[in-house]
């Protein structure tokens, strides 16, 4: 347990207190209980994830909260329990970004879809390659599997919006050509 002088302790000591369900005392008798995600090295403030114990252990991670304790109001801290490997997984995934369908798609379909999209790209004339499973746009832009907006990846700004709009236009971006060899 941890009396005052949180701001205090700095990062090697508060990395023992990550991935530990804790209870925290801050303000005047307020007492906030969670699972610490992390510490803020600059404030020293707390991410506190509650899962709610309606589903207990196994609730999906779409049903947590955040909330975050401010470090200079932090007096107390004390750890309730250490995290299992579920727990801890289940804190690594609350600010993952959500897995792409690229899983459930077969190697054909992935396929059929990278040629529907570079004849989008074609068709409204942008300049586009394809580089092993990746097509590259302009030289300045590269769209991995599987293919939608959400997948292009540029250090230019301005050509990663527009080329992400375009794909967004796209009637057809969200379905799998029937046959990609038509046109």
């Amino acid at each position: 347990m941890m009396q005052c002088g949180w701001p205090l302790l700095g990062p090697l000591q508060w990395i023992r207190y990550v991935n530990k369900q804790v209870k925290v005392k801050a303000g005047k008798d307020e007492e906030l209980r969670g699972w610490l995600l992390t510490v803020d090295p600059v404030s020293a403030s707390l991410v506190l994830v509650d899962f709610g114990e309606v589903g207990g252990a196994s609730a999906p991670v779409s049903g947590a909260s955040v909330r975050v304790v401010m470090g200079h109001a932090v007096q107390q801290v004390e750890v309730l329990q250490d995290a299992d490997e579920e727990t801890a997984q289940r804190l690594q995934a609350v600010f993952a970004p959500p897995q792409t369908c690229s899983l459930d798609l077969d190697p054909e379909q992935l396929r059929r879809r990278r040629v529907g999209v570079r004849r989008w790209l074609e068709k409204n004339r942008v300049p586009v390659q394809e580089d092993g499973e990746q097509l590259t746009v302009a030289g300045a832009l590269t769209l991995a599997a599987p293919y939608g907006p959400d997948d292009c990846s540029s250090s230019n700004q301005i050509i990663l919006d527009r080329i992400q709009k375009l794909l967004r236009s796209d009637p057809h971006h969200l379905s799998l050509p029937e046959d990609a060899d038509q046109d």
